[in-house]
């Protein structure tokens, strides 16, 4: 069939029409929001590098997720700036550090929100680094048994899912294997299986105040001209436990994504991450760009790709726009 009795645009002409047939939908079901979580009372102090994402004490990041919930986000993840950091990262497992009183504090006031904390050691060791340093790198193995430690005590405080985003060996499932000998077979894994060595986490380590000290993490972050590598990396997850996996960044990776879920078919992550959100936010500013329709496009694109759940910046200012009717 074709032109003249095939016309596609007959589909196009109205707002409605496009939205009877339309492939793909978003959903504030869709959206994770992140929370950087810091010392203190009171507090709620924006990221230089990422405006209108801001540094939060434990009440106030309270108050922002019962906003967000009642916007629609069902899930949050964590992440943690210590009060004390040493070059093991032992605050990290401590059970009165700010993670863990914002989970145990989540979990009383919104009990059915999804709460996720990020596991990892970078935030918290003096050098910076994703574990301990043996001979000028990080002792992979020797991580294992400090990361197991942090989901231990982060599900002890009550978290949902836990998300290694480390990328050492095995650490999926020295983590499983940790959870489930304490009691915690019912908290789940969400892995950072394929995390590259990218440009675009700047404003993340400036927001979590965890820029390596000395060299970086390309010895255990992927290089970013790999595909195979990531099927490999998520096949090995996946069995050792993991129950989600995820691909990060997002935008430049989408074809990472598309064949991470084709392949596998599991519960599938795509983060926009800090160096997206800011990119956006500064074209905005300048007036380079229409703001809320790149946001969209770019979410609905990672939701093409296949991804079940997106971590954003924008997951509740989204959220908002999708119960309004605006998207």
């Amino acid at each position: 069939m074709s032109f003249p009795t095939d016309r596609p645009r007959r589909l196009r002409r109205t707002e409605s029409l496009r939205a009877l047939v339309r492939e793909t939908r978003l959903s504030a079901d869709d959206l994770v929001q992140p929370y950087f979580v810091v010392p203190g009372e009171g507090v709620k102090q924006e990221i230089p590098s990422m405006p209108g994402q801001y540094h939060l004490s434990v009440e106030r990041l309270v108050d922002e997720a019962a906003a967000a919930r009642d916007l629609g986000i069902r899930a949050v993840i964590l992440f943690g700036l210590p009060s004390y950091k040493d070059a093991q990262g032992s605050a990290a497992w401590d059970d009165t550090a700010e993670v863990q009183q914002a989970i145990r504090a989540l979990k009383a006031r919104i009990p059915d929100l999804v709460v996720i904390s990020d596991v990892c050691l970078c935030e918290y060791t003096s050098h910076g680094h994703c574990g301990p340093i043996k001979d000028g790198e990080v002792d992979n193995d020797a991580a294992l048994e400090s990361l197991a430690r942090v989901a231990v005590s982060h599900a002890r405080a009550g978290a949902d899912v836990v998300a290694p985003s480390d990328m050492m060996d095995g650490r999926v499932g020295a983590i499983r294997r940790a959870l489930d000998e304490n009691g915690f077979a019912h908290v789940a894994v969400l892995s950072y299986a394929v995390k590259y060595a990218s440009a675009y986490y700047g404003p993340f380590r400036e927001a979590a105040d965890s820029a390596p000290q000395f060299g970086d993490r390309r010895g255990y972050q992927m290089d970013p001209a790999n595909v195979l590598e990531a099927l490999r990396e998520v096949a090995l997850d996946l069995e050792e436990g993991a129950d989600m996996v995820m691909v990060k960044p997002g935008v430049a990776y989408l074809d990472v994504l598309a064949r991470v879920k084709q392949t596998f078919q599991r519960v599938t992550a795509a983060y926009q991450v800090s160096g997206e959100y800011a990119m956006i936010q500064a074209a905005a500013a300048n007036g380079w760009i229409d703001r809320d329709r790149v946001v969209l496009e770019t979410l609905i694109g990672f939701k093409r790709a296949g991804a079940d759940l997106i971590l954003t910046y924008f997951a509740a200012e989204v959220a908002g726009w999708l119960t309004a009717g605006r998207a």
